[in-house]
């Protein structure tokens, strides 16, 4: 069989390369085309388009890139029609793949679905788009498979994929002495994203706070396609160590963490790390986004517990001063912390077990195969 997958920032690549893995597993003929990037380039394939050509925030940041936006939309729906995969799989990234569906599905292309848009989010009606123009949709949160019921849409709840990743970590033993760390000082996280907008909105306010936490070593997490000079830009003088690709050793070493809103508020959470979570876009961005969003949360803990088991810091309530009084709550010893960490526990069990990844590359043959 010949698939072909697009995954559109860092997240999906990874879960997008775990399913890869888990088809070939299912289908030794497999052939893989992709945008994506390193961890699917990792698998094997044909790399079309590595998605930090993507990477971008916002609706207005979308209205000012129009034309790159655009000018990927074209290549990758000519790509698509050339390469005449046997199904086309689309990973999260929502903006851009539910376009790529429609066109697929007007082109007779089969579309599965992975990780779908957060349609509950806001415009709610989207979800009658995924039922028009996806053959299969294979949901990650539990709550999502009543959400589609309301739009008469059967959909496949296989479990998350943050679970697989999570379980499937091995520590690196020799972390702290590689990224010259003491290993007697706990370690602080500051996980400002992985797109630039995000990072040069979130990453001052986080490294503003670090001075009133000396007790602390701060670390960054850092993703490959910016360089030392990028993220230098922030920290003024400051000797902070930037892991690249190591997030998952940083937080299982961390005590406390800062985290930019996205797929790291549950990975954290599942490392059992106690976190405040933060956004903040541009105002227009934001304006528009609040106006629309139809949920009480913005972070995937909150929203699989249903209520706010962590504190989120939203636009213009992320100051260091809002900043520095949530992670006071969060030091050892206070209540609230060893509150988070119970809640924690309670959250897991509500993800269920892991396997998703395999139960979807299951699914995904069989309908092929059917």
């Amino acid at each position: 069989m010949k698939y072909y997958l697009i995954a559109g920032e860092k997240s999906g690549d990874l879960h997008a390369s775990n399913l890869m893995k888990a088809i070939k597993r299912k289908d030794e003929s497999a052939e893989f085309r992709f945008f994506g990037g390193d961890e699917m380039k990792a698998v094997g394939g044909e790399m079309f388009r590595h998605y930090s050509d993507m990477a971008i925030m916002g609706f207005l940041e979308v209205v000012l890139k129009f034309r790159t936006v655009k000018e990927n939309m074209r290549i990758t729906k000519q790509d698509v029609l050339d390469h005449k995969p046997d199904v086309l799989i689309l990973v999260d990234y929502g903006g851009f793949n539910m376009r790529i569906a429609e066109f697929a599905k007007k082109n007779g292309i089969k579309v599965f679905y992975y990780i779908v848009p957060k349609v509950w989010a806001w415009n709610q009606k989207r979800a009658l788009k995924l039922k028009r123009d996806v053959d299969e949709l294979f949901c990650v949160l539990p709550f999502e498979k009543d959400f589609f019921k309301k739009f008469d849409t059967q959909v496949n709840y296989v479990g998350n994929p943050v679970l697989d990743a999570v379980e499937a970590f091995e520590p690196n033993n020799n972390f702290l002495s590689e990224v010259n760390l003491r290993d007697d000082k706990p370690l602080f996280a500051l996980l400002p994203g992985s797109r630039k907008g995000e990072i040069e909105r979130m990453l001052p306010i986080m490294l503003d706070v670090l001075d009133d936490y000396p007790q602390y070593q701060p670390v960054i997490a850092g993703v490959s396609q910016f360089d030392l000079d990028f993220y230098n830009q922030f920290l003024k003088g400051r000797k902070i160590p930037i892991v690249y690709d190591q997030t998952y050793d940083l937080l299982h070493h961390s005590e406390i963490a800062i985290v930019t809103s996205g797929t790291a508020t549950l990975e954290t959470a599942l490392f059992r790390v106690p976190q405040v979570v933060c956004f903040a876009t541009s105002p227009v961005t934001y304006f528009i986004a609040k106006s629309m969003i139809k949920v009480k949360y913005i972070s995937l803990v909150n929203l699989i517990a249903d209520k706010e088991l962590i504190t989120e810091l939203i636009q213009n309530e992320f100051s260091k001063e809002a900043l520095k009084a949530e992670i006071d709550k969060l030091l050892p010893g206070n209540e609230n912390r060893n509150r988070i960490l119970e809640e924690y526990d309670e959250m897991h069990k509500i993800l269920g077990s892991g396997g998703a990844s395999k139960a979807t590359a299951e699914l995904m043959v069989k309908y092929l195969n059917a």
